[in-house]
C-alpha cells in the first residue's frame, strides 16, 4: 500500500562541501521553529554528526535519507512516516549536489532531491568572487533538468559592495545574503564535525538566518513541493522483549530508523550509559559507534563492562558496531595506554593516526549466531581511526563486497551470540526480526 504525501519541503544543495550547507540548514531549521512551525529535519547521506544538530534545532528527530543503504522506496517511506504532523520538512544535502557514488549519481543529494520531487535552495559560498558565483550557480542549477534549483542563499558576503556586485549578474530569485562571520562555523574533529551537545551556537545560527534570509519566501518554495506517493509503514509488532541500547558520549551513532525498526519488530528499548551506569536487565544489547577512546578510563573502570562479558558469556544476543567493536575488543590502546575493554571477541584494538576505513560498505551474512540471517544482504557505511588485530582463528560473519570492514574482505567478529564489526549497518526488517527473536529466545531459556 502507498500514502499521498502532501508535505512542504526544500533541499539544501551546494556546489561543494564547505560551502556553508549545515550552518545554512540548521539555521533554516532553527529559524522556522522559532516562528511556531513544526520542522521535520532530514539529512542526505550516512552521516550521525549533522543529524545531532538537526535534531536539537527542531526537536523532532532527525533522518537520514540514503538511497545506497536504504533504496528508494526505503528513502520515501522513511521521508513520510518521519514527516508525518510536521509542517515543512528541511533536508540537508551532502557534498555537491550532484556527487553520489563512484562518479555516479546514486545517492546524491539530486538524487534525493528527484526521488522526492523536491525544489533545492542552492548554498553559494561567494568569498572571493563575484560574478563568478553566476557561473557556478548556472552549471549546478543546469547540469540535471529533473533537479529544480528555485532559489539561491550566497553565503559569506563580505561587505555591501560584494553584494551589489554579485546582484548585478543574478538569474535565479536570491532568498538570502549571509555575511562573512567565521565565528557560525561548526569546529571538526576527527570522525567530523562537532556534536551539536559540544556547541551554543544553534541559536546563533537561526538568528543570522532569520534576519539575512527570506523565510517567506522559503516556505513558499517548499510549499511548491507537489504530492509524491511513498510506501505505507508497516505496523509495529507489540512488544514482548528488551533490548538494552549504549547511548552516551562514547557512544552516540546511531540511526535513527534502526531504532524504530526494533521498536517495530517488537523490541522495547531501555537506554543507558556503560561509563556510567550500571547494567541494566535487558534481553540483548545494541552498541553503536562514536568515541569510546575519549573514554576510555571511564569504559575501564564502568561497573557495566564485566557484566557485559558475563552476559555475552551466557549467550546473550549482542550487536556491536565500531566503537562498539572497540569496547567489545579485549583491550584499547589510545593515548599511549592500554585500556581494558569488555573481553568478548578475539582482537586487541589500537586508535591510529588517520582514517583507516571510509565509505559505503555492501556485504552479505555468511556466518554467526543469529539464526535467520543466513545470505541476508548489509548495507551500511563504515568510518574509523582504529585497527583491530584478531586472533588468527577468528571468526567472520560478513563477506564483503565493497568496504574495507576489518581486513581481507570480512566484517563481524562473532563469539558466543555477539556480533561485532566496523560496519555501522542500516537495520532491513530482517535483521530487526531476527535480532529480536534472539532476544526473545534468549530471555525465555
Amino acid at each position: 500500500m502507498t500514502n499521498a504525501l502532501a508535505i512542504p519541503r526544500i533541499v539544501i544543495g551546494a556546489a561543494t562541501s564547505g560551502a556553508g550547507k549545515t550552518t545554512i540548514a540548521a539555521g533554516l531549521m532553527a529559524a522556522l521553529t522559532a516562528r511556531g512551525l513544526a520542522v521535520q529535519p532530514f539529512k542526505v547521506g550516512p552521516d550521525f554528526i549533522d543529524p545531532t544538530h538537526h535534531t536539537r534545532c527542531c526537536g523532532r528527530a532527525c533522518r537520514n535519507l540514503d538511497p545506497f543503504m536504504m533504496g528508494e522506496d526505503g528513502v520515501r517511506e522513511t521521508f513520510g512516516r518521519a514527516s508525518a504532523g510536521a509542517d515543512i520538512a528541511v533536508i540537508e544535502g551532502v557534498m555537491g549536489l550532484h556527487d553520489g557514488v563512484d562518479g555516479t549519481s546514486l545517492g546524491s543529494t539530486a538524487h534525493v532531491a528527484r526521488l522526492l520531487e523536491a525544489p533545492v535552495l542552492l548554498a553559494v559560498d561567494a568569498k572571493g568572487a563575484s560574478r563568478t558565483v553566476h557561473a557556478v550557480v548556472r552549471g549546478v542549477a543546469g547540469y540535471d533538468p529533473a533537479v529544480r534549483v528555485a532559489g539561491v542563499v550566497f553565503n559569506r558576503i563580505g561587505s555591501a559592495r560584494h553584494r551589489e556586485l554579485i546582484e548585478r549578474g543574478r538569474e535565479l530569485p536570491v532568498l538570502g545574503w549571509i555575511p562573512r562571520d567565521d565565528a557560525l562555523a561548526v569546529p571538526s574533529r576527527h570522525l567530523g564535525l562537532s556534536l551539536a551537545d559540544e556547541l551554543a551556537s544553534h541559536d546563533a545560527f537561526g538568528d543570522v538566518v532569520g534576519a539575512h534570509v527570506d523565510l517567506d519566501g522559503v516556505i513558499a518554495i517548499a510549499g511548491s513541493a507537489t504530492p509524491i506517493t511513498a510506501p505505507s509503514p508497516v505496523p509495529a509488532a507489540e512488544s514482548d522483549t528488551t533490548i538494552g541500547v549504549a547511548l552516551d558520549s562514547a557512544f552516540c551513532f546511531y540511526y535513527a530508523d534502526n531504532l524504530d525498526r526494533l521498536r517495530d519488530a517488537g523490541a522495547r528499548l531501555v537506554f543507558f550509559s556503560p561509563a556510567t551506569d550500571d547494567y541494566p536487565d535487558v534481553d540483548a544489547l545494541y552498541i553503536g559507534g562514536g568515541y569510546p577512546e575519549l573514554h576510555a578510563a571511564a569504559l575501564e573502570s564502568g561497573q557495566a563492562r564485566p557484566a557485559i562479558a558475563r552476559a555475552a558469556a551466557d549467550g546473550m544476543p549482542i550487536w556491536g558496531e565500531c566503537g562498539g567493536l572497540v569496547y567489545l575488543s579485549r583491550s584499547l590502546e589510545a593515548d599511549g595506554r592500554s585500556h581494558r575493554m569488555c573481553g568478548v571477541l578475539p582482537t586487541d584494538s589500537t586508535m591510529t593516526g588517520g582514517i583507516r576505513g571510509l565509505g559505503y560498505v555492501d556485504g552479505t551474512c555468511v556466518a554467526g549466531p543469529l539464526p535467520g540471517l543466513h545470505d541476508a544482504g548489509v548495507r551500511g557505511h563504515e568510518f574509523h581511526y582504529s585497527d583491530c588485530s584478531p586472533d588468527a582463528d577468528a571468526r567472520y560473519a560478513l563477506s564483503l563486497s565493497r568496504g574495507r570492514g576489518l581486513g581481507g574482505g570480512r566484517d563481524g567478529l562473532f563469539e558466543h551470540a555477539t556480533i561485532a564489526g566496523y560496519t555501522h549497518a542500516y537495520f532491513s526488517d530482517r535483521f530487526c526480526s531476527a535480532f529480536v527473536r534472539a532476544a526473545r529466545a534468549f530471555a525465555r531459556r
